[in-house]
């Protein structure tokens, strides 16, 4: 029988449930030891923590709000003020923004809808005058080419320019800022023209800049459009230039010949559809390699069509070999058990062509299932370093021949310390630099053991520059870092952009040159003062 306390008065409205909590809690729970499981428990790396992070919190939300309606007991003229709210929130947010991207580690980058996109202060606006005369030849005196991508042997390791570690006390000048067309190309430097490519409305476009000035010089265009909402827009891959001309490639598949001073087209050529391959997922990422007056690309075709060369000076097909897809990575060329080779990563294995013929010298298998990017770093005692990121990680193989002329190659150590995603890794005084899913790592090239693990830069680039390592962040910093097993040391730092900046960076003498899908950047960088001792020793090392 129920006792009085829980009875209503005759006539009176029945006393309302209270809400039902508990479903709410335990989904709360669920949810924070599934993240828990997904950040520190597994393995993952950390593009799938990020995915499993956002399963789990979208997840989460619609539990919840699904609870709130219709299972949580509050009153409906309450349920439904809290429904409107959320999809109230939720078509502001679809007014209000939209998605131009993701991040290196795939969080989405939102951005308003009105904003032509934020970038840094004075964007769109040259920031000095052009200089003439004594001053402009002074200046010019300085620049050393950056011809190619990754800098003149594809490794990004420079020598000769010295530059100064306070940038506090000595800060970089600013030369020129302007807003650029989109593309994830760099910029290569032959004296003073700067050269990269852009997106301009339906065009794909090859611009030369003046290097201390930024006024564009010359435009081509094709006809040709590359666009995906997490990949981007525009080109991928960084121009060549060498015996004046450029050759360049577009996220399309088409490969130009240019000439250098007036940007006139020599030859054209579509590496897909004359290879019949296909267009990357994340579009044709590969700069063209000039070597013994070829140009050799990676089409990914079938029937020894997966690395090709045309004639530099006429663009006819000379050869192919190969037949695994396209990858992202760009062709380099190695010394490796005596014999030159051109080795490129491809989507399934790490291959070693002949420059002359093309043939596949020998393939190492590499897993599949996610881009392969970095370019292959070659190590002394005819050793290769391999890395990508995905959770993959790094390996270095050694590579011999044996007297039948026939390769082989076998695993020396691996790790998973090291994981390159976009970035390419540096070798320097038996030590390896790299970002590790963001974060730089210093390996010991001949065991693979971990020195150190710190400095968060985001999926950037870098370049080893003598006793400096430039390393150009996620967010749009330059970092100077001291390249030194012994920890990492952070000397100085300068902001250039406010926005994603996954595009390799240029260093031609001490110009800096900076770009990303927005803008584009030259910085004049101070220098130390003249060291006898130290340049002796850079001599040594660079065998000069």
């Amino acid at each position: 029988m129920t006792g009085p306390e829980n009875r209503s008065p005759a006539g009176a409205k029945p006393r309302p449930l209270p809400i039902r909590w508990w479903p709410a809690l335990v989904t709360l729970l669920v949810a924070a030891t599934a993240t828990i499981w997904i950040r520190v428990v597994t393995e993952l790396n950390q593009q799938e923590r990020t995915l499993g992070s956002a399963v789990t919190g979208l997840t989460t939300g619609l539990v919840l709000l699904l609870w709130w309606v219709g299972f949580s007991r509050a009153r409906v003229r309450l349920r439904l003020v809290v429904l409107g709210s959320v999809v109230g929130a939720a078509l502001a947010v679809a007014v209000l923004f939209h998605l131009r991207g993701v991040t290196g580690d795939l969080l989405p980058v939102l951005e308003w809808r009105w904003s032509s996109a934020t970038g840094a202060a004075g964007a769109g606006v040259l920031a000095n005058p052009a200089p003439s005369g004594a001053e402009r030849a002074r200046l010019l005196a300085g620049v050393r080419d950056y011809p190619q991508f990754l800098g003149p042997r594809r490794n990004a390791t420079l020598t000769g320019a010295r530059l100064a570690h306070d940038w506090q006390a000595q800060p970089p000048r600013q030369l020129w800022r302007q807003r650029v067309g989109a593309a994830w190309s760099g910029f290569a430097v032959a004296g003073r023209l700067a050269v990269t490519q852009e997106q301009q409305g339906d065009d794909e476009a090859v611009v030369a800049y003046d290097l201390l000035s930024g006024q564009r010089l010359w435009t081509h265009a094709d006809h040709a459009h590359y666009h995906t909402t997490i990949a981007g827009e525009g080109p991928r891959a960084t121009p060549t230039i060498t015996d004046g001309r450029v050759y360049t490639l577009g996220a399309t598949g088409r490969l130009n010949c240019l000439d250098l001073q007036t940007g006139r087209v020599v030859w054209t050529k579509d590496i897909v559809t004359d290879n019949q391959s296909h267009v990357n997922e994340w579009g044709m990422s590969g700069s063209p390699l000039v070597l013994d007056g070829l140009v050799v690309v990676s089409a990914g075709g079938p029937q020894d069509r997966s690395l090709v060369a045309y004639a530099a000076a006429t663009g006819k097909f000379v050869w192919g070999g190969g037949n695994d897809g396209a990858g992202y990575s760009s062709p380099c060329v190695a010394t490796l058990a005596g014999v030159r080779q051109i080795l490129i990563f491809t989507p399934g294995s790490l291959d070693a062509h002949d420059p002359r013929m093309g043939r596949v010298l020998w393939s190492y298998p590499w897993p599949r299932g996610n881009p392969h990017v970095a370019i292959p770093v070659m190590l002394p005692g005819d050793r290769v370093l391999v890395s990508s990121g995905y959770g993959v990680g790094s390996e270095v193989l050694q590579v011999t021949r044996a007297a039948d002329g026939r390769f082989t190659t076998k695993r020396v150590w691996r790790s998973i310390r090291l994981k390159a995603k976009f970035t390419n890794v540096v070798a320097r005084d038996g030590y390896i630099y790299g970002l590790d899913d963001g974060v730089m790592v210093c390996l010991d090239a001949a065991t693979g053991e971990l020195k150190w693990k710190e400095g968060r830069y985001g999926h950037g680039q870098e370049i080893l520059l003598d006793d400096v390592l430039l390393v150009t962040t996620e967010d749009g910093q330059v970092v100077m870092l001291e390249p030194t097993p012994a920890g990492h040391r952070e000397l100085t730092r300068f902001r250039v952009f406010n926005d994603k900046t996954w595009n390799p960076p240029a260093l031609a003498g001490a110009y800096l040159l900076m770009r990303n899908d927005l803008e584009a950047a030259c910085y004049r960088l101070p220098l130390a003062a003249p060291n006898p001792g130290r340049l002796t020793e850079n001599r040594l090392r660079s065998g000069s």
